[in-house]
């Protein structure tokens, strides 16, 4: 593996750390390992097994992400589900209390209003620091937060949250797929564990489905544990495009976040939107935390039509824009989220997260911005 203990800044690493470097060929790049039977007994005396989280294309993603993240060691799993899942069941047992930001990721939320009740777990719902902290228990043992959120793009205070966790011995999650860890690094913030869908950003190519934890070696050695019981691992195919998608994370996250602050200036002077949801701008009310926990906003809006009923017509108007689930890959997306990623909902829960059918979230990708401005004036206008 290339040196580790290096100080390097956040492109370097997703360039150079974590790489495996085949002594006998000496090429720049980690082979693929598709081998599913390792010998023992061997130099390491370590059983190497996909299962066990532990073979070269996996650990080569989660030291590259966990070194990107600050933290001391991290795992890659399957999918974003599949990290959240397993750390959140690594940490709560029946009869625990764990707490949630109230406008979660509709998967998120579902898992958790289902499975964990399913369990025995008691959940509660919590929107600032304050509301946090006055909704601690005795029995509480996981606050979990998305900063930003999906698809509002609420930003909570990261520090604030996890001060207050701390004084109670409450460990703390974020959700940190909207921002990346380019953007945002949290664990600096006194998080102690961040999860990532890396089939949004982290891969970037819209062609891995994949998932991280990333947090102290305790943390993710519990997690671990549990991970080897579900068995939620990630092929070495797999690994080896997620580690190729990470090399250039920093270059696209920067262009993401110039196409998005300049897409959504051009939509709030529309007469067609009555609301463009984005932590850049300054009419946004988490503008002020953002400015001071993030070093980018992200390349994620949402905008509200003034006219909902038109918005499926919006939809068939775009030339560049693909209307399509996910997120966070070079092209820009578009999606409504009432009918995708909040879809599992009830109307009833969606109205009250603010999820309504004239929302339209935006995943703006690394085209050329003046292309984009044109796309979206001709489909508003249309």
């Amino acid at each position: 593996m290339k040196d580790q203990q290096l100080a390097l800044r956040p492109a370097t690493v997703c360039v150079h750390t974590g790489t495996h470097l085949d002594r006998q060929t000496a090429g720049i790049g980690t082979p693929i390992f598709t081998s599913t039977s390792y010998a023992y007994p061997n130099a390491t005396d370590e059983n190497f097994y996909p299962r066990y989280f532990n073979v070269p294309n996996q650990r080569v993603v989660a030291k590259k992400v966990a070194a990107l993240e600050k933290a001391q060691d991290g795992l890659v799993f399957g999918s974003g589900m599949a990290a959240i899942s397993t750390l959140l069941m690594a940490h709560l047992k029946p009869g625990d209390h764990a707490l949630f930001q109230a406008d979660l990721y509709g998967g998120t939320y579902h898992f958790v209003t289902t499975e964990l009740r399913a369990f025995g777990i008691e959940i509660g719902f919590a929107a600032t620091p304050e509301e946090f902290a006055a909704a601690v228990r005795p029995n509480t043992r996981v606050i979990y937060i998305e900063s930003p959120s999906n698809p509002l793009l609420r930003c909570i205070d990261i520090a604030s949250v996890a001060r207050e966790a701390a004084a109670r011995h409450v460990l703390t999650v974020i959700d940190n797929t909207f921002a990346t860890p380019i953007n945002q690094t949290p664990i600096e913030l006194g998080i102690d564990a961040v999860v990532h869908s890396a089939t949004k950003y982290l891969n970037g190519h819209t062609d891995v489905n994949a998932g991280i934890v990333a947090a102290s070696e305790p943390i993710v050695r519990k997690v671990s544990e549990f991970a080897v019981n579900h068995g939620g691992t990630l092929d070495a195919h797999a690994c080896y495009q997620l580690e190729r998608g990470l090399k250039t994370l920093a270059l696209r996250v920067k262009q993401h976040n110039e196409n998005a602050n300049r897409l959504a200036r051009f939509l709030a002077d529309r007469p067609e939107i009555s609301q463009v949801n984005y932590p850049g701008l300054e009419s946004h009310p988490g503008h002020a935390v953002a400015k001071r926990q993030m070093r980018g906003f992200g390349g994620m809006l949402s905008f509200e039509l003034a006219e909902p009923g038109r918005v499926d017509k919006l939809l068939s108007r775009f030339r560049l824009a693909t209307p399509a689930l996910s997120l966070g890959g070079v092209e820009t997306l578009v999606c409504l989220p009432s009918k995708t990623s909040h879809r599992s909902l009830s109307a009833e829960e969606r109205q009250k997260a603010g999820i309504s059918p004239g929302l339209v979230r935006v995943s703006v990708g690394i085209e050329d911005i003046e292309d984009l401005l044109e796309d979206f004036g001709q489909a508003l206008r249309a």
